[in-house]
């Protein structure tokens, strides 16, 4: 296993398309389409709840999310491959550009890390 959980899974995720001859069908706009799919199927958790939050999920909807956002991520991961995208690294520049788009308000309090 690589000592990075992101490139652990991109390994076990090429392994296992190369496995069942599926990175023929694993190019960029299909694996985009079928991330737009299962983040369709995490949503479907939430409809009509107020918050989402777990005292209001049904028995086994946890679990149920948790399989949802695994394959959000694989798919997530999948398409990072393919597209030599360093999904970290992008994350990071993505938190630093937000920050400068949405500063903090100035609390007068000394700033943590």
């Amino acid at each position: 296993m690589s000592p990075d959980p992101l490139l652990d899974l991109r390994q076990r995720t090429r392994a296992f398309a190369a496995a069942r001859d599926w990175e023929q069908y694993h190019t960029p706009k299909n694996l985009a389409m079928a991330l737009s799919v299962e983040v369709a199927e995490l949503a479907e958790h939430f409809q009509w709840l107020p918050t989402g939050r777990a005292p209001e999920l049904a028995p086994g909807q946890q679990e149920a999310i948790r399989q949802e956002l695994a394959d959000v991520l694989l798919y997530l991961v999948q398409i990072a491959d393919k597209l030599d995208v360093d999904l970290h690294a992008a994350a990071l520049d993505k938190i630093k550009l937000n920050a400068l788009k949405y500063p903090a308000p100035d609390t007068g309090r000394p700033q943590g890390r």
